[in-house]
């Protein structure tokens, strides 16, 4: 056979693997994502999305981001939302503030808040036990999704305390999911050159391992298209795997994945390294496809709207994704390096419908709830 005809039954056999449920290795993965077309990788992960999905609903979810503070010592070079301490832009979110978001949100149907913030030298964990039992007091149905492995890392530092004590603690107060934040690309090289103030990958994986063995619900993300290489973005992948892989049986583990594209507007990364968001629509989709191709194990994968776009994140529906998360009704980090991008209940719905699909709205653990 001549090289051609090699590479398409190469590709055949992987894409075929991939379809029956298997894992595929680092090097099969590496091999399909540089070989295959974008036309055999949807056709691909949108075969594994019905299998997985026969029903063809898409889920949605109206819930808000809440930041607790922009104070952070991080400074990681993506991010142009964080200040100091002593900044006259630095603040911490009132009660009084709280409520008013909160009430908004419940106003729009929603009862969920997505609450994160920097990670502030002098925050600690009463601080954060103490405002989540104090606004569950007060708001009892409201679902907190809150943190992410690097601020766990961050508040167990400063407490003395190892992992599972603070997420105990701060599931006792009120937290009932961790998102997967700050994961950026999880290879160390990479999180060095964006994020050297972080926690490390390993650190990052653990919390989330801790999380799966307490059957704290959690997801897991990605954000690409700056110094990492197309090899980091697979092994990116398959860490996120052999975290679920050990997920205790009966335990919600990584309920979804969601990945997008660095937004550069006003970021060190652009502004003093010349490093621009290398992901354009083609890009995105191949990504999204082989996260489905991928993770063999995860249920769910999100379409990022908010930072591609409506119609890239239609595609993406027959590319793999099965959800399109939130509508957002406040976003803070992304929107400040350039995510513009909105859409409310009734957009969201008709965009999921244009694209073939039927919406469900969801909470948090992915129950339909409407």
């Amino acid at each position: 056979m001549d090289k051609l005809t090699i590479e398409i039954v190469n590709i055949s056999k992987l894409c075929n693997k991939a379809t029956d449920g298997e894992a595929l290795s680092a090097e099969e993965g590496l091999y399909l994502y540089n070989e295959a077309s974008l036309g055999i990788l949807m056709e691909t992960a949108n075969t594994i999305r019905k299998i997985k999905h026969p029903d063809n609903d898409v889920g949605w979810i109206i819930d808000r981001n809440v930041n607790i503070t922009n104070v952070c010592f991080s400074f990681c070079k993506f991010c142009n939302f964080c200040r100091t301490a002593r900044s006259d832009e630095a603040y911490v979110t009132t009660m009084e503030e709280y409520r008013e978001k909160i009430n908004e949100l419940f106003e729009q149907g929603g009862n969920q808040i997505l609450l994160q913030g920097g990670m502030h030298p002098k925050f600690g964990i009463e601080d954060y036990c103490k405002l989540f039992s104090d606004l569950k007091k007060e708001f009892p149905t409201l679902k907190f999704h809150a943190l992410g492995p690097p601020e766990i890392v961050h508040i167990a530092n400063l407490a003395g305390l190892d992992y599972e004590a603070t997420l105990v603690r701060l599931r006792k107060a009120g937290l009932d999911s961790l998102p997967g934040a700050g994961a950026e690309v999880l290879v160390d090289r990479v999180r060095h050159e964006v994020s050297p103030s972080k926690c490390t990958t390993d650190e990052w994986l653990d919390v989330m391992r801790v999380a799966h063995r307490l059957n704290l619900p959690t997801s897991a993300t990605m954000m690409f298209g700056h110094v990492e290489t197309l090899a980091e973005r697979i092994e990116h992948l398959i860490r996120i795997r052999e975290v679920q892989d050990e997920v205790p049986s009966g335990h919600f583990g990584f309920i979804n994945f969601v990945p997008w594209p660095f937004m550069d507007e006003g970021t060190q990364l652009k502004d003093k390294l010349g490093i621009s968001n290398s992901v354009d629509a083609r890009a995105y989709i191949r990504l999204m496809a082989m996260a489905r191709i991928m993770l063999n194990n995860i249920s769910h994968i999100q379409a990022s709207w908010l930072t591609v776009g409506q119609s890239v994140a239609e595609l993406c529906l027959h590319a793999g994704a099965n959800d399109f998360g939130s509508i957002m009704i406040e976003e803070n980090v992304v929107s400040s390096a350039g995510a513009k991008y909105t859409m409310d209940a009734d957009r969201i719905q008709r965009s999921i419908r244009q694209a073939g699909f039927i919406p469900y709205r969801r909470n948090q653990k992915f129950e339909k709830i409407g």
